[in-house]
């Protein structure tokens, strides 16, 4: 990628549907209350596919209600995961895994408001995005932490640990939303993000883009060394490699073969439902992995640090 393109999300948001794409300054954004779908798709700045969904009274859309009915479920199956982790008394990092998958279930309740297509006026919308931006980002990083957690640098679910995650995540988290929040509604001048630099902003592009990815690489090469080389086993890695593949699924039916969705189905669904699919399924995987590593009979060597 060129210097040149370094931040740009004109193609990201021609081709896909992303909370990124809400918050760019529009033409004559401070002039325009009408709503974001009043017959005007989400990526209506870009070209590429529009994405219309279904029609509504009013002249309106409910652009994609598929990914609405998926974030429901993602957010009543992290609830429930939400209760076993709690019955798991003896799990190293119960509590730790707790504030992942709440930050998991902030992110889907925005995801509704945000990619779902919901009618919104414009200004809500944007509001739902930068917390939607945000989440993701300080999320990413609280399951980072957790696979410290897992060689027990801090005792897990002790004040220290818990503020340490909670604390940083919600530096990350107010950080962001900012920066998203300053780019759409201009209130500095420092994060405009307008077409005519190809809604370039370099800020969100490494805070929504590269942090987050750079934070699941890290996680993974953690949790396999900490698999392999403590833990000396295999089985979990099925479950880790497994939540791997199934969100590599989902980005690459975000980004890759979501215009290609959309245009078959005539701008009625695109790459987002998917992408929300093989992400939930890829959290299930991670917990199923954090649960397998977690019982009480793996053999621990002596010295390892574990209490």
């Amino acid at each position: 990628m060129g210097s040149t393109q370094f931040g740009n999300f004109k193609d990201f948001c021609r081709d896909s549907t992303l909370p990124v794409c809400n918050v760019r300054e529009t033409i004559n954004s401070k002039k325009t209350t009408t709503l974001f779908l009043d017959n005007q798709p989400p990526n209506k700045n870009f070209g590429g596919c529009p994405l219309y969904g279904i029609d509504l009274s009013g002249d309106r859309n409910l652009a994609n209600l598929g990914s609405i009915l998926l974030a429901f479920v993602a957010i009543l199956v992290s609830l429930f995961l939400l209760w076993r982790s709690d019955k798991k008394n003896a799990a190293v990092g119960r509590r730790e895994m707790q504030l992942f998958l709440l930050g998991f279930i902030i992110i889907e309740i925005c995801e509704i408001f945000t990619v779902g297509g919901i009618p919104l006026e414009d200004k809500v919308r944007k509001g739902f995005s930068a917390i939607h931006i945000g989440a993701i980002a300080a999320t990413c990083w609280i399951l980072l932490l957790n696979a410290f957690v897992g060689f027990q640098l801090l005792d897990d679910g002790t004040a220290a640990s818990l503020g340490l995650i909670a604390s940083s995540a919600a530096v990350i988290f107010i950080g962001t939303g900012y920066i998203a929040l300053d780019t759409a509604f201009d209130w500095s001048g420092h994060f405009n993000a307008s077409a005519s630099t190809n809604y370039r902003n370099i800020a969100l592009y490494v805070l929504y883009q590269l942090f987050p990815l750079v934070c699941l690489v890290v996680f993974f090469l953690l949790e396999t060394v900490l698999v392999l080389r403590v833990l000396g086993e295999i089985r979990p890695m099925l479950y880790l490699a497994g939540a791997a593949v199934l969100f590599a699924i989902g980005q690459i039916f975000q980004y890759v073969i979501s215009v290609h969705l959309c245009t078959a189905s005539g701008s009625k669904i695109n790459g987002t439902l998917f992408e929300t699919l093989f992400t939930l399924l890829s959290v299930v995987g991670l917990w199923t992995f954090w649960s397998s590593i977690t019982e009480d009979d793996w053999p621990l060597p002596v010295g390892s640090g574990y209490n």
